[in-house]
């Protein structure tokens, strides 16, 4: 139990589902008895419940013997308070209902089993022509009895003197209704507006325009030095909303008016100066201030942490821990004095004191021992040891994937520079463990697979700056990473949908010699492997005697990276043996059909992406047209029926949601399915390069052409758009059919369209026609010559 809780002395549990808020509670003594306060609630489901807590009632039952009155009114209940509302010395009960003011008196009518019974009975009420927010009382004009001022929703000010309406005023610039409190010692009133600043009205109030005649205070003309619209005396910035607001009255010597802000509590004088503000370390929930046994002003304030602050001034003088989160708290004199009584927002009453009980814990002794600090030095060294290598060897965010661990792998850097800034990229779903360095002697990240997809490529980039006597530089460095990375040995598979034959000059080697980091399989002769990617499908390579390998996959694009370890491996392996005639081939046909697969599942999802941000255009659209047409009907002065808008609000506000987390979720496809493109984009590049003996120069030229982007921009320019062309221009030049038709040709079609095209067959008829140019002896060349 914690020493700052604060103490319970009564609780009690306000029905079940309803909802209550600050102007619910109040204490006095409702009844006129001269025993002490009463507790009044109200909630908004109409429910007005009176307490008087007691001691001796704390059994089980201690919440039926404590209740006097339980009454169902028809309407909710915005606001209650106790004050003279009658001429007359008794107190009365002010309740304040959306459309109604209706005053009470509380009277015992005898005693019965349980206790007194009390009654209600009504004394007079107003009927309201707009929504009331809020009211405040007090001895407006100073009057002996109390008057009441209720603020609408609209903005207006209404005030009732007893059981007749003395008149109505309009805030200027009003939007939302603020706090409203009457100041005594000034005869003034105090809100805040919506643009979050305090006004003060003194008497500018019974100079300005009647709101009953009012039709439009902008279009009122100023005659005979009177001023017609409502000004206030004097304004203070607060720049944040205010929750409450109070004025004091029980100390003549501190004339304060405090202001509860979002993240700030105000204190300023009569004349709007500032006292003092006081920055909020917590969000506040409400607060009271009171007055403590010295005569000085202290403030009770509730937060949404359960905590109950105790201030004088800016210090904090006591805390204490709450079972809820306060929405209103008094102080009340009950059987006990100075009782603190709270509610919460779901019908918790809680009267409580501040207090501490004694603790009977004591910590038991221990044996004291001398500290052995060689055995701390050599412990302390190797919690730092294991802190180092835990931070080096980071896995990944996904620990596995289906099942299958995801390994990572360290990269090591050595430099020589002092003071110079380090940077990794890889390509995704590729990730590292950090991607900015400054610079030491030894640098070692982790690089790890980080998302349900193989990559396009295993390379990184390193690009280290730093500052030269003169210039500044970049150097630029480019690393491999293992296939073991993201892909584990697995048993070949025989019936696939994609295959693709190599074929070399030389006879067949052994493929476990090859992959080495492989285990070997049933097959002894070392003739056919099988890779299965940790989030993609399984490849299968196999050799045949007449030196021709297979490779095949039920997924066309994830043979991708396999066929390229595949090539590069082969050239290794014989360039080390001296071997200087090693070729490879692919014979073909080009296995375009499967390729334009991948090109139309990535347009596919380019065009949902444009038609989910067209419905999410003209669905915030919507949401704002309905806005301003509450908005309008919330202001009007005889407000009309909603007709339903509150309910398409929301149904569009739902709508909206939804077509957000759809275009979220076909944004990360879209990402996916580029990474997949770029993969059949290279195994296809590869493969004309095989299949024709293309130069490096001239893969380079055709590898560029066909992947014009690293990364795809579909708000700006896409993949389809730029290969098109970047095609077509192949076409016109160096891939013409003769040297006349460089510049006619593809003319009669017309030329590239960069934006989102209607469909592919455009871009693929292009693709096709680059194979079959190619296929005939094509020479891809950047220069001005045409074959």
């Amino acid at each position: 139990m914690s020493l700052f809780k604060a103490r319970d002395w009564w609780s009690a549990a306000l029905g079940e589902g309803e909802e209550f808020d600050q102007g619910c509670l109040c204490v006095g003594d409702v009844d006129n008895s001269g025993t002490g306060h009463k507790i009044v609630v109200g909630s908004y489901m109409g429910m007005l419940r009176i307490f008087s807590p007691n001691a001796n009632k704390l059994s089980d039952g201690g919440m039926a013997e404590s209740q006097l009155l339980e009454v169902q009114l028809q309407n909710a209940i915005i606001q209650v308070e106790v004050g003279k509302f009658v001429c007359s010395d008794l107190l009365h009960l002010a309740v304040l209902h959306p459309r109604k003011l209706s005053v009470y008196s509380v009277t015992s009518s005898g005693n019965v089993e349980h206790g007194d019974q009390y009654q209600l009975k009504l004394v007079y009420e107003h009927n309201l022509q707009r929504t009331a927010c809020n009211m405040t009382y007090g001895t407006f004009g100073g009057v002996t009895h109390h008057s009441l001022c209720i603020q609408s929703m609209d903005g207006m000010l209404m005030f009732f003197e007893q059981d007749s309406y003395s008149f109505g005023r309009f805030l200027p610039g009003f939007l939302l209704p603020g706090p409203l409190v009457y100041s005594p010692r000034t005869d003034s009133f105090l809100t805040v507006s919506s643009a979050r600043q305090l006004e003060g009205y003194y008497e500018t109030l019974a100079v300005a325009t009647d709101a009953e005649s009012r039709q439009d205070s902008d279009l009122l003309p100023k005659t005979g030095g009177k001023r017609l619209t409502l000004q206030p005396d004097w304004t203070f910035v607060l720049g944040e909303q205010a929750l409450d607001i109070s004025v004091p009255s029980f100390s003549h010597s501190s004339s304060s008016i405090l202001v509860l802000g979002e993240r700030n509590l105000f204190c300023l004088r009569d004349n709007g100066q500032i006292r003092f503000m006081k920055k909020l370390e917590f969000n506040p929930s409400c607060f009271l201030p009171y007055i403590s046994k010295d005569g000085t002003t202290n403030l009770l304030l509730g937060n949404h942490n359960n905590m109950l602050l105790v201030y004088q001034d800016v210090t904090l003088k006591w805390a204490a821990q709450l079972p809820l989160v306060p929405v209103a708290v008094r102080v009340a004199n009950l059987e006990l004095k100075g009782v603190v009584v709270s509610l919460s927002s779901d019908g918790h009453l809680l009267c409580s004191y501040m207090g501490t009980d004694p603790s009977f814990f004591s910590t038991p002794k221990v044996d004291a021992r001398e500290a052995d600090y060689e055995q701390i030095d050599a412990e302390m060294k190797k919690l730092q040891k294991f802190i180092r290598e835990a931070t080096r060897t980071q896995q990944a965010l996904i620990q596995d994937i289906d099942g299958l661990p995801v390994p990572s792998v360290t990269v090591k850097a050595n430099s020589v520079l002092q003071s110079a800034k380090l940077s990794i990229c890889v390509q995704p779903p590729l990730a590292v463990t950090q991607d900015q360095f400054v610079l030491e002697p030894m640098v070692a990240f982790s690089a790890f697979l980080n998302g349900q997809y193989p990559p396009a490529d295993l390379t990184g980039d390193i690009v280290v700056s730093y500052s030269a006597p003169t210039v500044p530089r970049v150097l630029q460095s480019r690393f491999s990473l293992p296939l073991a990375l993201v892909c584990v040995p697995s048993s070949p598979a025989k019936n696939t949908k994609f295959k693709i034959t190599v074929d070399t000059n030389q006879p067949p080697v052994d493929l476990s010699s090859i992959f080495r980091f492989s285990t070997k399989t049933e097959d002894k002769d070392g003739n056919s492997l099988a890779f299965q990617f940790l989030s993609g499908a399984k490849v299968t390579v196999l050799a045949s005697k007449t030196s021709r390998y297979r490779i095949q996959s039920d997924s066309f694009e994830d043979m991708w990276l396999v066929v390229k370890e595949l090539v590069q491996r082969f050239d290794q392996h014989f360039s080390k043996l001296g071997i200087k005639d090693f070729k490879k081939s692919f014979s073909g046909p080009m296995p375009l059909q499967e390729y334009f697969l991948s090109v139309d599942n990535h347009f596919q999802l380019r065009v949902s992406a444009q038609q989910y941000q067209d419905l999410l255009s003209e669905r915030a659209v919507q949401f704002r047209a309905i806005q301003r047409r509450l908005l309008t009907r919330f202001k009007d002065k005889t407000p009309a029926p909603l007709q339903n808008l509150d309910k398409l609000l929301d149904a569009t506000y739902n709508q909206v949601i939804a077509l957000a987390e759809a275009a979220e979720e076909n944004r990360a496809l879209l990402e996916q399915a580029f990474v997949r493109l770029r993969s059949s984009t290279h195994l296809l590049v590869l493969l004309l390069s095989l299949w024709q003996g293309l130069t490096p120069d001239q893969t380079a030229i055709l590898e560029a052409t066909l992947l014009p982007l690293l990364q795809d921009t579909p708000q700006l320019q896409g993949w389809e758009e730029s290969c098109d062309a970047a095609v077509s221009h192949l076409l016109r030049s160096c891939l013409s059919r003769s040297p006349k038709d460089q510049a006619t040709s593809l003319a009669q079609a017309g030329g590239p369209v960069l934006g989102l095209p209607q469909d592919t067959t455009r871009l693929k008829k292009h693709i096709a026609l680059l194979c079959d140019r190619i296929g005939k002896g094509g020479r891809l060349t950047l220069a001005s010559e045409a074959n």
